[in-house]
């Protein structure tokens, strides 16, 4: 029982961390009030009055999240990433670039919605610069500011926040791990870990890392909609049932960060990895999928909305992120799943989320259950690199390799797809070991070369 207990209130932290943020008590009521509000003009706008609640996060509570592998598949299939919408096998990787297409729509539409045809520029500006060390590695550390061009609707600003921290003496460019970053309360210090942090791993590569901050680029609530890059290019008006939610932003502010490492010659640009935890390892996922310049992926606890089925009934269900709490990280429509419609109707699943991500590899980490709890459904994500893996193997590549689920600690990383669940409760820390070999095959292999300045020469 104290397990269970430990495990739900690490969890809760985490989900709450964004509100906690916001110390005012008349501003958390104000946040709340505009977020129900924005939900409920959606919910008009699809023409539904109720939506099915979602189970519990508590395993104690009447309602609980089921955790019994017995009922976690009611359903008999899944969608096949290839074979076309009109029933035609995909059978050649020339194949693969149209019915990706497919997919892709059906994302936009229904689930993590569409990229406006035009979004604002960004100009990135080093506000402070500074050689510092990361435990006993001296490092340059900036300090970003990606300015939005507002001149559409200046009434709404939105100012990207980022630190890039490389190695310092490094010769030529060098990969760069991108976090995205949570924005602690003032004065909150994260866990310190046993051993190197992850930082101190990477830089112990020689390569470096950034932290780009989402919240600076989207709220992470449903009140914020009509405010940051999504406010901004609806000029302050309600969304359209189509219009991207909080995930997809985040992982449009991703692509902004990496046109800056272009300009950037301490990076490599063809050599950066995205790595999230929880809703952030959701967005790490679809910044991967999205952005064929990232090279490689390490997707953290993601669970629903992420890499877990959400055809399986574990867990986290469509209709805990359909609600008022979770509804902005998603396009409006994907709300309906959770009212007329079923996790069973839609038309794609995380499978193909990860297979769009193909060729390009990807880890899934996840913790343990009975620390990290079973709201993630490790399993489900597990089975969602299984059912990636055909894709991965009609591209020359290879899937995770296995199809049973493997043993805690147990790192499966030959493949392109890999996957490891640690025995810790949520939070990547345990697996950057494993990832790091498994990103460190990929790294040395697209090494670019250098002249004797350390400049590219390809």
């Amino acid at each position: 029982m104290t397990k269970k207990i430990n495990a739900l209130l690490s969890f809760c932290i985490l989900l709450t961390i964004p509100i906690l943020a916001q110390w005012s008590k008349a501003e958390m009521e104000r946040i709340s009030r505009l977020n129900n509000e924005d939900h409920q003009l959606m919910m008009k706008k699809l023409g539904i009055t109720e939506l099915r609640p979602g189970p519990s996060a508590n395993p104690d509570a009447p309602n609980a999240a089921n955790a019994d592998e017995a009922k976690a598949a009611p359903y008999t299939s899944l969608p096949d990433p290839l074979v076309f919408n009109d029933g035609t096998a995909v059978e050649t990787a020339l194949q693969w670039k149209k019915r990706k297409l497919e997919i892709f729509e059906d994302f936009d539409r229904e689930i993590v919605g569409r990229l406006p045809s035009e979004t604002p520029a960004v100009s990135w500006k080093v506000v402070s610069e500074k050689d510092t060390m990361t435990g006993d590695r001296p490092v340059t550390t900036k300090q970003l500011v990606g300015r939005v061009d507002n001149s559409v609707y200046p009434a709404i600003s939105v100012d990207i926040q980022m630190t890039l921290t490389t190695p310092r003496n490094h010769a030529g460019p060098v990969p760069v791990i991108m976090e995205f970053g949570w924005m602690l309360p003032k004065g909150w210090k994260s866990p310190s870990p046993d051993g190197p942090t992850w930082k101190e791993q990477v830089l112990a590569k020689g390569w470096g890392y950034a932290i780009l901050i989402p919240t600076s680029i989207q709220a992470d609530n449903g009140a914020g909609l009509r405010e940051g890059i999504i406010g901004l290019v609806n000029k302050g008006q309600p969304r359209n049932l189509d219009d991207w939610g909080a995930l997809r932003a985040w992982a449009w502010g991703a692509s902004r960060a990496v046109d800056y490492f272009k300009t950037n010659p301490d990076v490599d640009e063809t050599r950066v990895a995205i790595e999230g935890l929880s809703r952030y390892g959701k967005a790490a996922l679809i910044a991967l999928a999205y952005e064929p310049r990232i090279a490689i992926g390490l997707i953290g606890s993601s669970g629903a909305g992420g890499a877990k089925i959400l055809r399986r009934i574990f867990g986290e269900q469509v209709e805990n992120l359909a609600s008022s709490g979770e509804y902005h990280w998603f396009a409006p429509n994907f709300i309906k799943y959770a009212g007329p419609l079923t996790a069973q109707d839609l038309p794609v699943d995380a499978h193909e989320l990860i297979a769009l991500c193909a060729p390009r590899p990807v880890f899934i980490s996840v913790g343990s259950p009975d620390v990290e709890g079973t709201w993630i459904d490790a399993r489900g994500m597990f089975l969602a690199g299984v059912h990636a893996g055909p894709v991965y193997e009609l591209l020359g590549k290879k899937g995770l390799g296995v199809s049973e689920f493997p043993p805690q600690e147990t790192a499966i990383i030959e493949g392109d797809i890999a996957f490891r669940q640690h025995a810790g409760g949520h939070t990547v820390g345990p697996n950057w070991p494993a990832f790091i070999q498994f990103a460190e095959r990929y790294f040395i292999k697209n090494r670019p070369s250098v002249n004797e300045k350390g400049h590219k020469t390809n």
